[in-house]
């Protein structure tokens, strides 16, 4: 098989892989739990894979039609042959191995964690699961198996998507405001530690952590860092002649502590990952960006919100 990976050079791999991609809104009464609806199609010469890695993220479902792809979350097991990969919020790389394929993406923003998932998304973070093996994915085999039924036709399949998530049966217990109101703080370049985020909710910080366990899958701490990073490589990504330095976010001391966090997101060096051929995801955040207006997830604002509607401190808890 061939595999067009960093070691051919980023010309070989532009001059064989052709990667459409096309990002949908949800629509509005579904828009405060979902980042975006996205169809893929990958074409590469017969046997042929191509190797990338995705950037910490909010959680996925993916469902593919044609190849499957071989992924792994920076040192974890890996995971093949899933005709359905859910993936948790992630702080970590998902490196991933693909053929030519079809796919849909359904991107889950924390609100959409909590009103869609059983489990708490701590305990499913940097995970990777086959969403036909676990139980807390049953209900959306339904989905899986159904959307690409018939010949392709990507607006037949988008109502497919958005009709199974709208019969869902109504939440009970969703904290919507303390979760919309906790992710349009992190997602604040302002706000940069701990004791920020507490004043700019107007919660209790053990309030703040449980809601953060159980919607966005990391403690506070660890969010605002990988928002921070994310900010940095997201600059860095779009216009690469920035370069690391005029890339990195004013919230960082200097540039060794960006480089500390660089390790410990990726799992490897700026340096060394801008050497590597980003084949898929360069073109995921362009034309996201274009389309979208925010190249990666982690940049989107919660949908029903405003920066200001966060001023006014909720009642403490």
């Amino acid at each position: 098989m061939l595999s067009l990976n960093a070691n051919e050079g980023l010309a070989s791999v532009s001059s064989q892989i052709a990667v459409k991609v096309r990002f949908y809104s949800p629509p509005e009464d579904l828009r405060r739990y979902f980042t975006t609806f996205y169809h893929t199609t990958i074409d590469l010469p017969e046997g042929a894979t191509v190797k990338d890695a995705l950037q910490p993220e909010w959680a996925n479902l993916r469902v593919f039609s044609g190849g499957t792809p071989t992924a792994w979350v920076e040192g974890g097991p890996v995971l093949t042959g899933s005709r359905m990969v859910v993936t948790g919020p992630s702080s970590k790389a998902i490196n991933f191995e693909i053929p030519a394929t079809r796919m849909w993406g359904i991107g889950l923003l924390p609100l959409g964690w909590a009103r869609y998932m059983p489990r708490e998304a701590a305990l499913c973070a940097n995970s990777l699961t086959c969403g036909y093996e676990h139980p807390d994915c049953a209900p959306f085999r339904v989905l899986a198996d159904k959307v690409f039924q018939g010949e392709p036709c990507e607006e037949a399949e988008l109502a497919r998507i958005i009709a199974f998530f709208r019969s869902f049966p109504p939440a009970k217990g969703l904290e919507t405001d303390r979760i919309l109101r906790i992710h349009n703080a992190i997602v604040d370049p302002a706000i940069g530690n701990v004791r920020e985020l507490v004043d700019k909710v107007g919660m209790g910080q053990r309030t703040i952590e449980r809601t953060c366990s159980r919607a966005f899958g990391f403690s506070p701490k660890v969010l605002l860092r990988r928002q921070r990073f994310m900010r940095s490589l997201t600059q860095y990504m779009l216009d690469p002649s920035l370069k690391w330095i005029g890339a990195i976010d004013s919230q960082y001391h200097d540039q060794a502590q960006f480089v500390r966090d660089f390790h410990e997101f990726m799992g490897t060096n700026p340096r060394e990952y801008a050497a590597r051929p980003h084949p898929i995801l360069n073109r995921f955040m362009q034309e996201r960006m274009r389309m979208h207006g925010a190249a990666v997830q982690t940049m989107d604002r919660p949908e029903g919100t405003s920066p200001s509607s966060v001023d006014a401190p909720a009642n403490a808890a």
